[in-house]
């Protein structure tokens, strides 16, 4: 599985420079941590339950149709303070996907997930896709650093170590509060969570507009 963890320099400024990579410095150091694929009633729960622990607020990018599936879990990642966004309704591929069919993916996961901001499953949009988004005023987050949580071929140590090697303050690091990566997510996310809180690191949702 080909997938790079660090963002590279030309993809975030060259390829796409309109989206957003990582967050600019600040006064006081600040790490956002994302989870894409929810809600999941196992994942998210864990997720939920591990930032509330370490004080922490996250971005869940949220797919429609598990957010219909699972309403009360959505309702419970606002409730907690932490900020949704939208994955489109069926984790749509847009590099395979028709502009047209693309966009009312999205506008159809809006129905449920009250949010302007997005991020394209597989980090995978045609720019003519993004512009559309962005002149309907959508602000579109990627990524920093990638977990590879997703990964089966690694361990949940090398998890944590592909995002330990690379974080640094304003990085926008990708969870999954799925499935399919539950079993890696669950061991290197408080690995991750307690190297910040031992950095004095920040870690809040990312800005809603």
């Amino acid at each position: 599985m080909a997938y790079q963890v660090k963002t590279p320099w030309w993809l975030s400024h060259l390829v796409y420079p309109r989206l957003i990579w990582k967050m600019p410095a600040s006064d006081e150091p600040t790490v956002y941590i994302t989870f894409d694929d929810g809600p999941h009633p196992i994942a998210t729960r864990y997720a939920l339950d591990m930032m509330e622990q370490y004080h922490a607020k996250a971005t869940f990018f949220c797919i429609g149709k598990n957010v219909v599936a699972h309403p009360e879990l959505y309702s419970e990642l606002l409730a907690k303070g932490h900020t949704t966004g939208n994955h489109t309704y069926n984790h749509l591929n847009g590099w395979k996907s028709k502009t047209k069919t693309y966009l009312e993916n999205i506008h159809q996961a809006s129905s449920h997930i009250n949010s302007r901001i997005f991020r394209p499953p597989y980090g995978k949009i045609r720019r003519g896709q993004a512009s559309r988004l962005l002149k309907a005023s959508w602000k579109i987050y990627m990524w920093d650093v990638l977990s590879g949580d997703f990964d089966r071929n690694i361990t949940g140590q090398q998890c944590a170590e592909n995002v330990l090697k690379n974080i640094q303050p304003g990085s926008i690091i990708v969870f999954h509060d799925s499935e399919k990566a539950w079993e890696r997510m669950s061991y290197a996310l408080p690995q991750v969570l307690a190297y910040c809180k031992n950095k004095n690191w920040m870690l809040k949702a990312l800005p809603k507009y």
